[in-house]
């Protein structure tokens, strides 16, 4: 049975496709703790992340293992070379494209600023931030986001490993900020009194990172064709669809 040891250790599902059994399998990092990118409910590892990179594999013929772990750990794990990609909703930023080889993106989301229900008004956009203690995932591009704003130096920023919406939610902080898409669904889903606040900020695209070599862009360009395919035949907006109630898979 999974329990929350799924954080701290790292499991192994394997997806089966059309791959031929001599094909290497694509290792795809996720943290199995981002509703509904990537969750585990029933045992069963699913989400937007999953069924997406699920249909890449059936394209291009390779089997996809998934192995779960921290999401701060995720990044170290691709440059040592234990996983091949990461599909948590990882960020473009000029920063990691010096380190990574990016595919294509396949979403295209804002940050959102997310509060206690009952608070929505004291916090209309960033300027409000000022004075207030506001969570974000560790390892997440939010933290920086918010460290670039004009008043990042009055803003208590504190850095979670997961659940960032409880604290919130009980008061302990002012306010949290992830995606949009997340956010709505957390609210839709969790029984904790949560409302958005303001409108989304800083256009977010999100894509899958490759180590930069020959054979992480090889594999990087096999992904870029398989999304393309999808994105024509319509699979990916129905993958999107299907868990985000909208496609946000292309550009606003």
């Amino acid at each position: 049975m999974l329990r929350s040891a799924l954080f701290a250790a790292m499991i192994l599902v394997t997806a089966p496709t059309i791959a031929q059994e001599s094909e290497q399998p694509i290792r795809v990092g996720m943290s199995g703790g981002y509703f509904p990118f990537t969750f585990v409910r029933n045992d069963e590892l699913q989400g937007f992340e999953v069924d997406l990179m699920n249909a890449i594999g059936a394209e291009i013929g390779r089997n996809v293992e998934f192995e779960t772990m921290s999401f701060s750990g995720l990044i170290g794990a691709l440059q040592a070379g234990r996983i091949d990609t990461i599909g948590n909703q990882i960020t473009i930023t000029p920063e990691r494209e010096e380190a990574f080889a990016f595919s294509e993106p396949y979403v295209y989301d804002g940050a959102q600023i997310v509060v206690k229900a009952g608070n929505e008004d004291t916090i209309k956009d960033t300027r409000d931030l000022s004075g207030k203690t506001v969570a974000v995932n560790l390892g997440s591009n939010f933290e920086q986001l918010l460290r670039e704003l004009p008043n990042a130096d009055d803003i208590d920023i504190r850095t979670y490993e997961s659940n960032i919406e409880q604290d919130t939610a009980l008061g302990r902080t002012d306010a949290f900020v992830m995606d949009r898409v997340s956010s709505a669904q957390v609210i839709a889903e969790s029984p904790l009194p949560l409302a958005l606040a303001g409108q989304p900020f800083s256009e977010i695209r999100n894509a899958y990172p490759f180590r930069d070599t020959e054979e992480g862009r090889e594999l990087r360009d096999e992904v870029n064709g398989a999304l393309d395919r999808l994105r024509e035949n319509g699979t990916l907006s129905k993958i999107s669809e299907k868990w985000l109630s909208s496609d946000v898979t292309t550009p606003q």
